[in-house]
């Protein structure tokens, strides 16, 4: 993953129904086991392609923590920036 992929990583992510966010300066978190089982079940696919589209992002965590906090996308969610992205 490159970091210009960012958004489109992050927008896919949340199209699928699994929330993302930043947690802190340092972390963030993909929100799958928030999600009933067969939810999770039915989306699963499309999570592991995400997965693999968009490869290894480790060495991009404080990018994508950065640009999650941007658009709004921050636990504990704030309720004015709730749902902008």
């Amino acid at each position: 993953m490159t970091e210009d992929q960012i958004p489109d990583f992050v927008r896919e992510i949340a199209a699928t129904g699994c929330d993302i966010r930043a947690v802190g300066d340092d972390a963030y978190v993909i929100a799958d086991v928030d999600l009933p089982d067969d939810v999770y079940e039915a989306i699963e696919p499309e999570l592991l392609r995400i997965s693999a589209k968009y490869g290894r992002r480790d060495h991009l965590l404080l990018q994508i923590v950065a640009y999650l906090k941007s658009i709004g996308r921050v636990y504990p969610e704030d309720s004015k920036t709730e749902g902008t992205a």
